[in-house]
């Protein structure tokens, strides 16, 4: 049955000027499908839609309620560029999209942009759908989160695909709600302080990485309903696990039902292809120039944080965002004759800006690959804002180092020690992600040197390396058991290997290592700045084995991590250290519960006043053979805990 409409509203002229200024943060509350107030509930519910098309002829909305016809319910050109009509008597599930006559003559039938839910798979209509419903119970975290400050606290992030993590027998997707409960009792079971989840913005492949969204303001309803996800993150919230989101404003995809020439002009991308096309993904680029595109953007980020109480978002392919000639061959130089993007350059700034004004405690997370400066410096300093950036260095130059025969490691020892050099440069997150296990590239246990039992040996040091250095840290799904073969998005993980005690000693060293990760603040604490570090044992190339010693700000005991790459037992291990004192064994990655050998690590002298490699005193260690092995370190005369040395007060300078 068709409805009535009426289009001559008067949208908000302050809004309206956010949004074409590039400065909007809440654009979503003005444009989409917003059902008006009612006053009572015995009324009609009567929905307002608004668009922003500034090239189109014509448009009009078509859905079940008026059979698709696209006469029926014509939109009125408001202000300039803005399209809207009132409907009444949809409900919650309406399919809907939009008719647009675009600058060519031509009629395309287009989702919403700023729609909160839609249909999946080979269908493509968004769908009505109000936000409101859902009773919240994680004001106690929020408030807490607030008050943090990320970058001195624990984070052992647990990277995930919901579409393959778990699925039952009788399902072809997991809903939300099922997986939060099973999520929450393995991350605690794990030790994990955060889950990532990879991009839940809606996409259209029936299976897929999520990487090329189409809707980004709805979660993917292959997965169930906005409240569904909103009892997801409330759940993980109450046991104490904060949930980042994959979040993808580098690229969307070219197909034709979404953002693609939506008005019949390259209206979200680049209008030259030379900007406006990624070749190898097959991909088109936001138009970071155009104010609008903008305001789009950073309120999709703020929409997740502010509805779904999102505790950061983490930034797909930034690099590619950043240089104008990322894998092009042909490329459009800057103003200055340079290849920096100087537009997505602001907008980042811009999204940086909004997040960390509005959401004190919430984390954004750059995938970004090269050297470019100041990536997570303030923007007030000429950075770009980021609160971390993924250390790619670390990862690529362990996973080379660890790949290799042992016999050849001692030439290559700068494999583990570089990483310090620039290791304060930016705060940095060491990640092992889903790109490390795809593509031909192996599992992670796959990636490792030797036979079956000693690529698990490998993974484990590698793993309490990655652990003990300053960073936080990411494991992908998988990893913390030995998934031995590439991950497929299209199937759920291994988890009968479980039953193999190899697989389930890697398990259990996992969650050993993330508790007692958690445990010590020394570990945490001071991850940006030399004060939280020292080297222990930095040139030992010939054992292929290196130690340092992690410090806490607020006085806690010291952690003294040994890493030996080589096949051998290393008796009497020498180690500097600040003072003496007494070292308790904390972890040892080679007993026989994790699958190791039980050599047994020792303390063979304890700490005296022996100098070695500039500290003044040391002591000797048994490492056992391929091994990462912590010790508590207590001192004979401690620091004193100050204020100022505190998480939250003035910034310790190098």
């Amino acid at each position: 049955m068709d409805q009535p409409s009426r289009t001559n509203l008067n949208l908000p002229d302050a809004d309206l000027y956010l949004f074409g200024h590039g400065d909007a943060r809440r654009a979503y509350l003005l444009f989409g499908c917003h059902e008006l107030p009612r006053e009572s509930e015995s009324d009609v519910r009567t929905f307002r839609f608004v668009l922003w098309a500034p090239h189109a002829r014509s448009v009009s909305l078509v859905g079940s309620f008026n059979q698709w016809d696209q006469a029926a319910t014509p939109m009125e050109q408001v202000s300039e560029g803005i399209w809207c009509c009132v409907v009444e008597g949809l409900e919650n599930g309406d399919p809907y999209k939009y008719a647009i006559e675009g600058a060519d003559g031509t009629v395309q039938l287009k989702a919403d942009p700023f729609a909160f839910h839609a249909e999946n798979g080979l269908s493509t209509a968004s769908k009505v759908w109000t936000l409101d419903g859902y009773d919240w119970h994680d004001a106690d975290w929020m408030d807490a989160r607030a008050a943090s400050d990320p970058l001195h606290g624990p984070m052992s992030i647990y990277e995930l695909h919901l579409g393959s993590w778990r699925v039952g027998e009788q399902e072809t997707f997991p809903n939300y709600r099922i997986v939060a409960d099973q999520l929450v009792e393995y991350c605690q079971q794990m030790g994990y302080t955060h889950v990532e989840l990879m991009p839940l913005t809606e996409f259209p492949l029936p299976a897929s990485w999520g990487y090329q969204a189409t809707g980004y303001y709805a979660v993917s309803s292959r997965y169930g309903t906005p409240q569904d996800f909103m009892y997801m993150v409330d759940t993980l919230h109450a046991a104490g696990i904060g949930v980042i989101l994959d979040w993808v404003p580098a690229h969307f995809p070219k197909d034709a039902f979404a953002l693609a020439r939506f008005d019949g002009t390259p209206l979200f991308e680049y209008a030259d292809p030379r900007k406006g096309e990624h070749a190898e993904w097959g991909t088109l680029v936001f138009d970071y120039g155009k104010p609008q595109v903008v305001s789009f953007l950073v309120s999709s980020a703020m929409f997740f944080l502010d509805v779904y109480h999102i505790d950061g978002i983490r930034v797909d392919a930034v690099t590619s965002m950043l240089y104008l000639d990322y894998a092009r061959t042909e490329w459009v130089p800057n103003i200055h004759g340079g290849n920096i993007n100087l537009e997505a350059v602001d907008f980042i700034r811009k999204l940086n800006t909004a997040v960390r004004e509005t959401y004190p405690g919430a984390v954004t997370i750059a995938e970004e690959s090269t050297s470019y400066p100041k990536v997570t410096a303030p923007v007030e300093y000429d950075g770009l804002g980021f609160t971390f950036k993924w250390d790619m260095g670390f990862m690529h130059d362990m996973l080379e180092y660890c790949s290799m025969d042992p016999l050849f490691r001692r030439d290559h020892h700068d494999k583990l020690t570089f990483g310090m050099v620039y290791a304060f440069s930016e705060h940095f997150v060491l990640a092992f992600s889903h790109d490390e296990v795809v593509h031909g590239k192996k599992s992670m246990v796959d990636k490792m040197f030797g036979d079956y039992l000693q690529k698990f040996a490998n993974l484990r040091v590698l793993m309490g390396w990655q652990f003990a250095r300053p960073g936080k840290k990411l494991t992908f799904m998988g990893s913390e058991f030995g998934q031995f073969i590439e991950w497929d998005f299209a199937k759920q993980l291994d988890w009968f290997m479980l039953k193999y005690p190899i697989h389930n000693g890697l398990h259990l060293y996992s969650a050993a290592l993330n508790k007692m990760y958690a445990a010590h603040p020394a570990l945490w604490q001071i991850d940006d700045c030399w004060d939280g570090f020292q080297w222990a044992n930095v040139d030992d190339r010939d054992e292929s084995a290196v130690a340092c010693l992690r410090q806490a700000r607020d006085g806690s005991p010291d952690v003294l991590c040994c890493c030996n790459f080589t096949p051998n037992a290393v008796e009497g291990f020498t180690v500097g250290l600040p003072t003496c004192g007494e070292l308790h064994l904390l972890l040892d990655s080679d007993i026989e519960l994790y699958g190791g050998t039980d050599c047994g690590a020792a303390v063979i002298e304890a700490p005296a006043e022996e100098p070695f490699e500039g500290h003044p005193c040391s002591a000797k260690l048994k490492l056992p053979p391929m091994s990462a092995v912590f010790f508590e370190f207590v001192r004979s005369n401690p620091p004193k805990e100050t204020e100022d040395a505190l998480p939250g007060g003035p910034e310790t300078k190098e």
